[in-house]
């Protein structure tokens, strides 16, 4: 009993030897630049996929159309509607992730940096990071959403994050925060896909040239790969999203995950899955362009300091 306590607790203590702050803050540092570029289009892209004809949201023709309606009625302010808790939970988010990611990987590599892994370790540490980040973040990403979706009357609005928070608590409890965590568990799969599909397009780009697979590469090469990796996993997990935005918005009632799934399929058809596509694509392209770029900088520049 005691030696099979002491097996494990050197496991935890070899594990916790490979957690580095420098992923941490290189994440945070990456979260947040993509994020203030291009919060006004996460906005747009939450309400048009929010909007399923029935319930009482605004109709927009398109992205242009949605942004012009927007800074009409509700001023340039309005595009940053949920920006606090979107910088909260994008920094955060992509903090943990890189920081849980990192030291997984390290852990599956016994420390060497310089044994790759294959396609599905990749995928297994990505998504064990993805689902812790997520149990962490869920509330942060109700709230965001929220915010992004105030434009009825003042009786159903949100004086900014902590009231959010006060509020959905008081009115919904726990469970509140955690609105959307069914699809957000499968949405894991995005990230995971995300991630698998960067490590071996670097590690495969290494090879090629003969270097490291830890070697710095340039900021054009970095910049495809993100690309590359982030237009893998949008296009094979990008329903979930519709669904996690519907579970999450005060203005609508569905029978859970499933409920969701099937009103949207009952009244749009396989288009109700895709709505926001093209926003998203707009904002996520260049956010996960930025965040990458800006982490792989700024985790270098670190560890290299270090």
């Amino acid at each position: 009993m005691t030696s099979l306590k002491e097996a494990q607790n050197e496991q935890t203590f070899a594990f916790l030897q490979h957690v580095r702050y420098e992923h941490l803050v290189a994440g945070l540092s990456g979260g947040l630049v993509s994020t203030l570029c291009l919060h006004p289009l996460d906005v747009i892209k939450i309400r048009l996929a929010v909007n399923d004809g029935r319930v009482k949201t605004p109709g927009y023709n398109g992205i242009i159309d949605a942004f012009k309606s927007i800074v009409k009625h509700e001023g340039y302010s309005g595009l940053y509607k949920g920006v606090v808790p979107n910088l909260w939970g994008a920094g955060t988010s992509w903090g943990l992730y890189f920081l849980f990611y990192n030291t997984i990987k390290t852990w599956t590599q016994n420390g060497n940096l310089q044994a790759p892994l294959r396609p599905a370790q990749h995928l297994l540490a990505a998504s064990e990071a993805g689902l812790m980040t997520l149990l962490i973040t869920n509330p942060i990403w109700v709230v965001k959403t929220r915010l992004c979706l105030q434009y009825t009357s003042p009786k159903e609005r949100y004086n900014g994050m902590i009231d959010a928070l006060v509020k959905i608590y008081q009115l919904e409890g726990i469970r509140g925060y955690y609105k959307g965590l069914t699809p957000g568990i499968f949405g894991v799969s995005h990230g995971a896909v995300q991630f698998m599909s960067y490590e071996e397009m670097k590690n495969q780009y290494s090879v090629y040239k003969g270097t490291s697979i830890t070697a710095k590469l340039t900021t054009v090469e970095y910049l495809t790969f993100a690309a590359m990796s982030k237009l893998i996993a949008v296009a094979t997990t990008y329903p979930y999203q519709v669904i996690r935005a519907r579970l999450q918005n005060q203005h609508a009632e569905y029978k859970g995950a499933v409920g969701c799934v099937v009103e949207t399929w009952r009244f749009e058809g396989w288009r109700g899955f895709c709505k926001g596509l093209g926003t998203n694509l707009l904002r996520v392209m260049p956010a996960t362009m930025l965040t990458f770029v800006t982490y792989e900088n700024v985790s270098h520049f670190l560890m290299k300091k270090g």
